[in-house]
């Protein structure tokens, strides 16, 4: 029986094992490992028959798909609809959602204004903000380390560092949180937050007159130069308003999530805070704020030995291919003195995500100053999960600390 959320019709490629999981399902969003076992057992490629479409779940096969943007693009969607037969629901990305030629341009411009040279400058007014926070949050020993710190942080220097105005400010999370919604099938969960889109506000927040003095401006002054468009600039400044806070937010929360259920990395962290970089990096490739994105078969090919079509979608486990035992040793443990090169939580290829090292750094920054402050950090309740199509993330972390 065909799925009410099926796009697709056919049958699963010749020697490709089909499954009844449904990876959208809130049982699965909610604890998703065994079921990204069973799939990483059952083949490099497998087909689900809830939605018609293949998918892969282990490293190799989801660093290939992810880095051949020739053969498995991005420009036709990274969600589940296809741009090509069913129309384009979200506005359109010159990053995300583009190959070559438009994306080269387009990251080459992004990849200028989120430099080194550019996010040194901002370094210090991070630090003096997140010690700020974090001193009065160590000082009230109980706080809810979602809405206190792993969001209220980026909040308070994400949009001062874009340069976008004060007025509704507080529709970029719920905006975010439809978007990466839509990237999946349009079940309850999309539906639910669909009411929280604000498409004509984002789009407005792109505009150069709407913007004050910060990354959104060198956007346009990259535009100035020629290197791109008057209108492709503030496609990119919307591009990067949308992309940048909802992934640092849910990777700064499992970082204290691990941190709080992990005491001897937390210990670790404390005795030497020059961990705080990669305590960051190894939640993101232990929990994987972005669990998922597709892509688009662009022409009949083999992978692993499987014949994909042209059009073919293929749904890649990001979070899976970072719990995959064949490339990490120990993958189920969190351990901040591991080596995390490679892991696929930023994604791979020409559409790693341009912003990683603005969000390592607000991180990093965070964890160095909780180090710094709190001797001790544990969970004070039950975390509750944020169920996303996409993103794997909490919605509340009640935690307790002692004052250092």
């Amino acid at each position: 029986m065909r799925s009410p959320f099926a796009l697709y019709d056919g049958a699963p490629p010749a020697g490709t094992p089909a499954l009844d999981l449904d990876p959208f399902s809130p049982g699965f969003l909610e604890n998703p490992w065994s079921g990204l076992q069973e799939m990483r057992e059952a083949g490099p490629v497998v087909w689900l028959r809830q939605y018609n479409i293949v998918a892969v779940a282990r490293y190799a096969e989801a660093r290939e798909v992810l880095s051949n943007w020739q053969s498995f693009s991005s420009a036709r969607g990274v969600g589940m609809e296809d741009f090509v037969r069913h129309g384009r629901f979200r506005l359109p990305s010159l990053i995300l959602e583009a190959d070559p030629p438009e994306h080269t341009k387009s990251r080459g411009v992004l990849s200028g204004v989120l430099s080194p040279p550019v996010l040194k400058k901002l370094r210090a007014g991070f630090e003096e903000k997140a010690e700020a926070l974090i001193t009065e949050l160590v000082a009230k020993r109980r706080f809810d380390a979602i809405g206190e710190l792993a969001e209220a942080f980026p909040l308070s220097v994400f949009p001062d560092a874009m340069g976008l105005p004060q007025q509704g400010r507080e529709k970029l999370l719920p905006h975010a949180e439809m978007l990466f919604n839509s990237f999946g099938p349009r079940n309850t969960i999309f539906e639910q937050s669909l009411h929280q889109a604000s498409f004509e506000w984002v789009e407005h927040l792109g505009r150069r007159e709407t913007l004050g003095p910060g990354l959104g401006l060198l956007i346009h002054k990259a535009a100035e130069k020629g290197n791109v468009s008057k209108d492709d600039a503030a496609k990119l400044v919307r591009a990067l308003v949308q992309a940048g806070l909802d992934t640092t937010v849910h990777a700064i929360g499992a970082s204290l999530h691990c941190l709080a259920r992990f005491p001897n990395q937390w210990e670790r962290l404390r005795a030497d805070p020059s961990f705080a970089s990669s305590a960051f990096n190894e939640a993101v490739r232990f929990e994987s704020p972005v669990q998922t994105f597709f892509r688009t078969t662009m022409r009949g090919r083999q992978l692993s030995g499987v014949q994909l079509n042209d059009g073919d979608k293929v749904l890649v486990f990001l979070g899976s291919a970072n719990r995959d035992p064949a490339r990490w040793e120990a993958p189920d443990a969190y351990d901040i003195g591991r080596d995390t090169t490679g892991h696929l939580g930023f994604g791979a290829g020409i559409h790693r995500c341009v912003g990683q090292l603005l969000a390592r750094m607000e991180g990093e920054v965070v964890l160095t100053a909780l180090a710094r402050h709190a001797r001790t950090l544990k969970l004070a309740g039950d975390p509750v999960r944020r169920l996303n199509n996409t993103l794997r993330g909490l919605t509340s972390l009640p935690v307790e600390v002692e004052p250092a």
